[in-house]
């Protein structure tokens, strides 16, 4: 058999154009070196192998029915290596002329090197940090998670995750290098046994090279050649939570070589979970910023009024403090997320009046029962008038400034679609003199085309909110009838932070009837009113106080009617734990919306089970969640009880 002088291993899923730039950048080290190119295709959906292969007849393809992971995959091209050395290399890089000859050069010179890696660009030119890092031991991890690396990189203490406190330009021995690139001893690879398994994707090359280390050979950062790495791009066309999955695997890796310190263990788990946490919480750091604000303004304005009305800011008897502000605050903000404001991404002058009045008749309602903090019932209206007006101004000033952002700043769009109403749709786009620009193509299933209509196809619907963030879309127009309007509904909801618009165009008419509504209010695309926090906050309650009620009555009634009391218990039960609700979906294969409970009673029992199909269950789901008020609950629950009644 033919001896070769490196074998490269490239693991492959649904990145087609960037693996053939990729391969083209490996011909050209050909060359000058005997190679063995492996791809290792996880069950690519976008045609990577049929495409390429032809192109590319020296390239060994292994198509794979799963996707097994970055490690199994690996480990499969590493068992048909024939080479000296063995790289291991994205298919999201491009390789330097001499990128080849430099690192067998280096390894030929330090036999005591099992792994190097080389210096690695952004696709801008700028330096990747993460090509040289150092193990995440227990310290190390906690560094990087609460953001200590990030404030100090210069210092050695704190920053030895990413090594910033080191040259990108020296040559140095390191503890790992980046995954994308990682050029081994082919003999020693297979010593330690290739990849371990256990990982999915991240975590797997620090596990390597702890291993490559324990061996007794060390990992080397080489920066005399460079490539350059478009970075997680195979990631960002999969379902997983890269964010997630890469903390999960270094908490693994912690777990496999330094379990012994259980308790530091369980302090970086805690770290991920409140980072998770304020992950979450800044997605709504507008809203948080407006609540904070609106309660600034209404405090301010209490101190106004009570200096106006006694002479004082704290005019008060020293018991109401700090008593006042709690309340009014409390009120203000409770008020204000009944009529739709922080959590709902619109912020509107009509909800800040609405949130204010509510809040005058609950303070003025407060004073009735509790005579001790009826101060002045003009003090009252004084803050409510004054917060209204100041809270007012400030929403009409980030309403200014929005206008004036959008004006300034190119929309960009996605046509999800490749039908004939979809090359309408980007007609009617690109002809009509339209302020928006075509970020690209998402097709509805995986396809082979690289275009369509003349514009390029950027992902799929599958992987809709990823393609949003890479290609910084701000509107989506879904242009495919064969959509279920529950994933539009469940993608809208998790989108809403980021506020895309999103409009269901099935012709260019269609198109531009929403986009001059949308314009003209202003108006983002609305959460469905089932998933508004306000009216989740009221099902919840009223969940909650119905089945507590049924609980510590009901059983009498059943027990007397001699019916089973145990399925009777777990249904309301279910309801008391927020695993159902007592009215809400039915229960469907074609439908489903995340974060919306099934229902003891809903829409589709209201019709006789004859014509009760899948199809009819879909619809009226679909109604219940985009139409819901709580009259609609209440009709729900009568019509039920009208039905039973009349069985009987």
């Amino acid at each position: 058999m033919e001896t070769v002088d490196v074998t490269i291993v490239i693991v492959s899923y649904n990145v087609r154009q960037y693996l053939r730039q990729c391969l083209e950048s490996i011909e050209r080290c050909r060359q000058m070196h005997r190679l063995q190119v492996i791809v290792v295709d996880n069950a690519s959906q976008d045609g990577t192998a049929s495409m390429l292969a032809p192109l590319f007849p020296w390239v060994e393809f292994v198509a794979l029915d799963e996707n097994i992971g970055f490690g199994r995959a690996n480990n499969i091209g590493i068992e048909r290596a024939r080479g000296r050395y063995t790289l291991i290399l994205n298919p999201d890089t491009i390789l330097s002329e001499d990128t080849i000859a430099a690192m067998i050069a280096y390894m030929d010179e330090h036999p005591e090197v099992g792994i190097c890696g080389c210096k690695v660009l952004n696709p801008d030119g700028t330096f990747q940090a993460q090509c040289r890092r150092g193990f995440p031991t227990p310290w190390v991890a906690f560094t990087k998670l609460f953001g200590l690396q990030a404030l100090f990189p210069r210092s050695r203490f704190f920053a030895q995750y990413n090594q910033s406190f080191r040259s990108p330009d020296e040559t140095y021995y390191v503890d790992a290098v980046i995954g994308a690139f990682m050029f081994c001893r082919t003999e020693q690879l297979r010593a330690i046994k290739g990849f371990d398994p256990d990982y999915f994707m991240y975590g797997e090359d620090l596990d390597l090279c702890y291993r490559m280390l324990k061996a007794g050979y060390r990992t080397a950062y080489v920066p005399t050649t460079t490539i350059i790495h478009f970075k997680g791009e195979s990631a960002r066309r999969s379902r997983i939570n890269d964010v997630r999955v890469f903390y999960d695997a270094m908490v693994q890796f912690t777990r496999k070589h330094y379990g012994s310190k259980r308790w530091l263990l369980r302090l970086l788990q805690l770290g991920i979970r409140l980072r998770e946490m304020v992950a979450h919480v800044a997605q709504y750091r507008q809203g948080v910023l407006l609540l904070a604000a609106d309660v600034a303004i209404a405090n301010a304005m209490l101190l106004l009024a009570t200096a106006i009305r006694f002479g004082s800011p704290l005019g008060f008897p020293d018991y109401a403090y700090p008593t006042v502000f709690i309340v009014l605050s409390a009120v203000v903000v409770a008020s204000m997320v009944a009529v739709g404001e922080y959590f709902e991404y619109t912020y509107r002058v009509r909800n800040a009046v609405m949130g204010y009045l509510a809040t005058f008749f609950v303070l003025s309602s407060l004073t009735y029962y509790w005579k001790e903090y009826a101060f002045s019932r003009g003090i009252v209206l004084m803050t409510v008038g004054l917060s209204m007006l100041g809270s007012s101004l400030l929403r009409f000033a980030m309403r200014y400034r929005q206008r004036g952002y959008t004006a300034r700043t190119q929309r960009r769009a996605l046509i999800v679609g490749t039908t004939a109403a979809s090359e309408r749709v980007i007609e009617a786009l690109i002809g009509q003199g339209s302020p928006v620009a075509i970020a690209g193509v998402v097709a509805v299933e995986p396809t082979e085309a690289e275009t369509f209509a003349g514009f390029p196809i950027v992902g799929y619907w599958d992987y809709i909110e990823r393609t949003i963030e890479s290609t910084r879309a701000s509107e989506v127009v879904i242009t495919d009838r064969t959509i279920p309007r529950s994933e539009v509904i469940a993608t809208l909801s998790r989108l809403a932070p980021r506020r895309v618009r999103f409009f269901f165009a099935y012709d260019d008419v269609e198109l531009h009837a929403q986009r001059i509504l949308s314009d003209v209010s202003a108006r983002r695309s609305e959460l469905p009113p089932l998933l508004r926090l306000r009216y989740r906050l009221l099902k919840r309650a009223a969940d909650l106080l119905i089945a507590t009620g049924v609980l510590v009555v009901g059983w009498l009634v059943v027990f007397l009617r001699r019916q089973p009391l145990r399925p009777w218990l777990e249904r309301w039960w279910s309801v008391l734990r927020g695993k159902r609700s007592v009215v809400g979906l039915h229960p469907s294969a074609a439908s489903h919306y995340v974060g919306i409970r099934d229902g003891l009673l809903s829409l589709p029992m209201l019709v006789p089970p004859s014509v009760r199909t899948e199809a009819l269950i879909a619809r009226l789901n679909e109604y219940y969640v985009t139409e819901y008020t709580p009259a609609l609950d209440l009709e729900i629950v009568i019509r039920s009880l009208q039905n039973r009644t009349v069985r009987r």
